[in-house]
């Protein structure tokens, strides 16, 4: 009895903590359901992938954009009403989609930019609440819960939206997932309702928090950091799920390779929340970055069913392993910084104009590549130079020096 007493005082002092975890299960399950497929959707519905890369160019270009009008709003309104309208955003493409249907497709440029603005709302709320909710003490704790709650949401995801889609006739399974992200989004929005509100005061100090750079080596080397994280992430993203599906021709590979990925994650996850403690951060933020490189050779020769499935097990190691350290050692950089508490928007919006910086490049670079060359020669040497993003990340954040 004593044991569920103590659970449940824990759960009531970090109500807000949970609150938001369960913000984030739902927006990681309804992206599991979805986001995979929706590039899919695209390339089955025109077959290029130069329109591929515009509809993503269109997502990593208005995301930053929203970014600065969503720190903007935080700043005079509240950082809650900011994540309802990201994922009011996020709802409104899957209703674009349900209801235009080939019609959105003549609009890729458009479609791709409601979610990247539902992207940059969301995403800027949803960062800066977790900055002043979590504390130092339990950051690494917060990251690896949401990080696992993640993983569960994609062992669930892929597979059951694979089956949904293969078993279904033409694209009337892609419609039934869509509108199952939809009514995960509306119960994101509801419980955030629940949430205290969070005002900010001040005028919104972007280019000050920008100038930091040059008086704080912390923060420079940081987002320095952050842009080359992008520069893998912007082509990686959707390359991948293209692959499998034009290596197997069905949208249950996907589900397998989401649910390998996801198992794989789940577990490296819980090892990471529980044992990268401060004093292993770089080592283990090298260890995950020369395996997510590593994993890429997997992809430029002899691509095979077998070593995708492969891949998503690596990168399903990679990942959390880099991740739970370094977005931990991002909030403490940011919580050392001038002005921390009054700007701290301003350093999350800096952060993710240096994070989309990176993914813009890389998609650019895709786009250039399948314009001057044959896009099965271009894409596997482009992938092996976007692909080393993630293991330049910690020649930036060796040189961070954090006050104890």
């Amino acid at each position: 009895m004593n044991r569920w007493k103590r659970i449940v005082l824990h759960i009531r002092t970090h109500r807000q903590l949970f609150l938001l975890l369960a913000i984030g299960g739902l927006y990681a399950l309804s992206i599991a359901l979805s986001n995979t497929f929706v590039n899919v959707y695209v390339w089955k519905k025109v077959n290029s992938f130069h329109a591929l890369g515009i509809y993503n160019l269109a997502i990593v270009t208005w995301q930053p954009l929203a970014f600065i009008v969503a720190g903007q709003i935080a700043k005079k309104v509240d950082r809650v009403i900011v994540l309802r309208m990201g994922v009011t955003f996020l709802a409104l493409f899957f209703l674009v989609v349900l209801f235009s249907g080939d019609r959105a497709m003549n609009h890729l440029f458009l479609l791709g930019g409601l979610l990247g603005i539902g992207y940059g709302f969301y995403w800027l709320a949803f960062n800066v609440l977790t900055f002043e909710i979590t504390e130092p003490s339990t950051r690494d704790l917060f990251n690896g819960l949401l990080g696992a709650m993640t993983s569960v949401a994609g062992m669930i995801g892929p597979p059951l939206a694979g089956w949904v889609i293969a078993s279904s006739e033409k694209f009337t399974g892609y419609m039934a997932i869509f509108l199952s992200s939809l009514c995960l989004f509306i119960a994101a929005v509801v419980c955030s309702f629940f949430l205290h509100r969070r005002r900010s005061a001040g005028r919104f100090m972007l280019r000050c928090a920008y100038a930091e750079r040059k008086k704080n080596k912390n923060w420079r080397m940081i987002t320095n950091a952050h842009f080359f994280q992008g520069f893998r992430e912007g082509t990686f993203v959707f390359i991948v799920s293209i692959f499998l599906f034009i290596a197997t021709g069905t949208e249950k590979a996907l589900g397998v390779f989401g649910f390998v990925n996801a198992i794989v994650s789940f577990l490296t996850y819980s090892f990471a929340s529980k044992c990268i403690n401060k004093r292993w951060r770089l080592r283990a933020i090298l260890f995950g970055g020369v395996l997510l490189y590593a994993s890429v050779f997997l992809l430029v020769f002899d691509l095979s069913y077998f070593k995708l499935i492969v891949y998503g097990a690596l990168i399903a190691i990679g990942y959390p392993i880099l991740l739970v350290p370094y977005l931990s050692l991002t909030f403490d950089v940011i919580g050392q910084s001038h002005y921390a508490k009054e700007w701290r928007i301003e350093y999350i919006v800096v952060r993710e104009l240096f994070l989309n910086g990176g993914r813009a490049t890389s998609v650019l670079l895709f786009l250039l590549a399948i314009t001057l060359f044959e896009a099965k020669e271009a894409i596997p040497l482009l992938m092996l130079i976007v692909g080393s993003g993630h293991f330049i990340i910690y020649f930036f954040v060796r040189r961070i020096r954090l006050s104890m």
